[in-house]
């Protein structure tokens, strides 16, 4: 055995930082790289390890003194073949700033810290660990593990798929196909086919629900075994920059790390006030449950969650009301292509209330009290569901980020560049964590991302537009700019409008009051966003989606081959709209 000089290695250009707790005493026999003190920046606090095992002879400083590059620790009796006294940089272990950062997609306005070094292992150890199996979580899990990767999936859920795949996208999909059906099956009784009323059976439907996640899921879980993704159920937090602490069912187990991915999603906004503890009051998720059909049900929140929830309910045989603060439905989307799901729904539902907000909600023996504020506010109504549908929150503040040096900004979004990479270089953020959209489909393109650079790929998430969807009936889809947005940013764009009233396609299915509108600029004719409603309006966006990232022009569209006839065929139609050479509608030509 030997007696080194343990000393504190390169810190980055810092001098004369204070040490603000200390992890040894004299005596302690401690493990290569275990942590001895901690030093703070004016920008960071950092962990110092020691490079060498053995026994601690005697500490040289305590907290409160002030270290640089250089300065002695501990003097160790070093086991073994002791290492050299020099360390690598350290990581940065918690970061401050002097203003928020900004949200998605955007670098972080703190400097990246040091190189990271290796920590003490955890109960378990992987190259890489993903925390959140969502689709963006499994996505990254999957590709690093393609990759060469050793990987942990760390998911809270009983199975895979986060909030989407259980209680999210897909289940929602699954009773608005039921709902579509017994919509159609209505309607089609003005072009002659009579059904008789439909029986509904709840249990069998929520069957149905829950047999399609459990395919889903139950695939996941073998992908999982096929890759040799190591799965570990339960609630994880950041303990240090490079291990969680996982709360399983077997107790509380540690799992560290040399990358990190966080894919820990977003949860149920809530409004502050409401008797949230009665089970009439229901999110999404108590919606999906699908517990019984309500007489009256009011959906607080006219986005595309508190819409598509509507047309379920709806379907099945609610009397359903619709309260939004907004001047209209689905602030997302312009308000020519929201109005044909508004003239809809108004036949179908008992109201809808535009810039209206609810005051109060009273948890009485006979339904909910609902009290209403606004232009088109009624007089208190009772309910015998309401549903919370106002949005999500991101969760960065709920896996004790600071601890692992992460900046989470004031809405709670983790700040992350183009690579995915947060403030921590090892560290990695992807899906409704790092900003708006929160939608599943740019989750899983950012997954892989992360994980090809982790494997030292020069990958970026450089998407130039991200579509969004609603599956109402009818349903809206959007990409690239809307007319909302140009006129908000000053751009100067040209349309193309193109009705359903004059598609064979839509005519024959007797649902004509679609339309598919493409924006472009006027020189150069570069399409710049594209927008639809009507049957099928989320398979149809691709296309534009498509058009977009290709930098297509409003001629590539026109001069395509769509068939015929089909709903396909109106985007194409749209651009010989803007050409000029439509035949399928009558176009007057222009005065000059």
């Amino acid at each position: 055995m030997s007696t080194i000089e343990i000393k504190v290695p390169d810190i980055g250009n810092f001098k004369d930082v204070a040490i603000i707790e200390v992890f040894v005493k004299a005596g302690d026999t401690i493990e290569a790289e275990q942590s001895l003190i901690t030093v703070e920046t004016d920008k960071a606090t950092m962990d110092v390890p020691t490079p060498a095992a053995g026994v601690v002879k005697e500490l040289r400083i305590k907290v409160g003194d002030k270290v640089s590059e250089g300065s002695v620790i501990l003097l160790l009796e070093a086991s073994g073949a002791a290492a050299a006294p020099n360390v690598p940089a350290v990581e940065a272990a918690s970061v401050t700033a002097s203003a928020p950062a900004a949200a998605s997609q955007t670098a972080p306005t703190i400097p990246p810290s040091p190189l990271s070094l290796p920590t003490q292992k955890g109960d378990l150890h992987a190259e890489v660990v993903v925390l959140g199996a969502g689709p963006g979580g499994y996505t990254a899990a999957f590709r690093a593990a393609d990759l060469g990767k050793q990987v942990i999936l760390i998911e809270k859920h009983a199975t895979l798929g986060g909030v989407c795949l259980n209680v999210g996208c897909i289940p929602s999909k699954a009773l608005l196909h039921v709902a579509k059906v017994i919509t159609e099956a209505d309607e089609v009784s003005h072009h002659g086919v009579t059904f008789s009323k439909p029986e509904v059976d709840i249990d069998k439907i929520r069957g149905w629900k829950e047999s399609v996640i459990s395919k889903l899921t139950g695939g996941l879980k073998q992908l999982a075994r096929q890759r040799k993704v190591q799965v570990v159920q339960g609630v994880a937090k950041f303990v240090s920059p490079n291990i969680l602490e996982v709360e399983t069912s077997d107790g509380v187990k540690t799992v560290s790390f040399d990358h990190a991915i966080v894919a820990a999603g977003s949860s149920v906004a809530r409004i502050p006030g409401f008797p949230y503890e009665d089970e009439r009051i229901i999110d999404s998720t108590g919606a999906l449950a699908l517990a019984d059909v309500p007489k009256r049900m009011l959906v607080i929140g006219g986005g595309i969650i508190g819409l598509e929830m509507a047309t379920v309910y709806d379907a099945l045989g609610s009397k359903i009301s619709v309260v939004e603060l907004m001047d209209q439905l689905m602030p997302g989307a312009d308000k020519d292509m929201v109005r044909p799901l508004h003239k809809r729904i108004e036949k179908r539902y008992e109201s809808i209330m535009l810039k209206t907000k609810v005051n109060k909600i009273e948890a009485l023996p006979e339904g909910l009290r609902v009290t209403f504020e606004g232009e088109q506010a009624p007089e208190p109504q009772l309910y015998d569901r309401v549903l919370m549908a106002v949005g999500r929150r991101p969760n960065g503040r709920a896996i004790n980020a600071e601890a692992a040096g992460l900046v989470v900004n004031e809405r709670g979004f983790i700040p992350v560049d183009k690579q995915m990479r947060t403030n921590v270089p090892h560290i990695f953020a992807i899906g409704d964590i790092v900003g708006d959209p929160m939608l599943a489909h740019k989750a899983v393109h950012e997954g892989k991302v992360a994980a090809e650079v982790i494997a030292g790929y020069k990958s970026a998430f450089e998407a130039l537009t991200i579509p969004s969807v609603a599956y109402t009936d009818p349903e809206i889809s959007w990409m690239g700019l809307t007319e909302t947005q140009a006129k908000a940013q000053g751009i100067v764009y040209e349309k193309a409008n193109f009705p359903w009233a004059a598609s064979g396609r839509a005519l024959s299915m007797g649902r004509d009051e679609g339309m598919t509108k493409v924006l472009y600029e006027p020189t150069t004719m570069r399409i710049l966003g594209a927008s639809i409603v009507g049957s099928n309006a989320g398979e149809l966006i691709a296309e534009a989606v498509l058009a977009l990232e290709m930098g297509a022009d409003m001629e590539d569209l026109a001069l395509t081959i769509h068939p015929h006839p089909t709903l396909s065929e109106t985007m194409g139609f749209a651009a010989e709209v803007a050409e000029g050479s439509i035949t399928d509608l009558f176009m007057p030509k222009k005065k000059h």
